[in-house]
């Protein structure tokens, strides 16, 4: 009988948003308060989310211009412990940057990460242990 492959290891899911906290006047808030109460919106959260989605369709030609011209990778830009060995062995290093979400995998060693990335400027969130934090922290701008 043929021995049993273990399985494959499964990846972490990677969460789809990022929670904030912010803090607002009393009025401001009553006032989200009532126009969820009036049916305008389902939750303070729908309210926060519209306003920043109309704000951000609002200077989406500005934002446009900015990736391009800081040359950000929109979206989820991850690396792996494979992808870093490669980079080490072609003897380059990386400029990372990102808008949106970069995560370097948890099993990534800290001397790796330090030895293949030269830069990482992340507008958004960065998914890393505190352990790589701390070997790229004079990195990170």
């Amino acid at each position: 009988m043929p021995a049993k492959k273990p399985p494959a290891p499964v990846a972490p899911k990677t969460p789809e948003s990022e929670k904030i906290t912010i803090n607002m006047g009393f009025v401001d808030l009553g006032n989200i308060d009532l126009l969820v109460a009036e049916g305008f919106y389902s939750n303070r959260t729908d309210f926060i989310r519209t306003a920043i989605r109309t704000h951000l369709a609002q200077h989406a030609d500005v934002l446009r211009q900015a990736v391009s011209r800081k040359m950000l990778v929109l979206g989820l830009q991850s690396f792996s412990v494979e992808d870093l060995e490669a980079v080490r062995a072609a003897g380059e290093t990386l400029q990372i940057r990102v808008l949106g979400l970069a995560v370097i995998a948890p099993d990534v060693p800290p001397a790796l990460a330090a030895a293949t990335i030269e830069s990482l400027t992340v507008l958004g969130a960065l998914h890393a242990s505190p352990a790589v934090k701390a070997a790229l922290a004079g990195r990170i701008r």
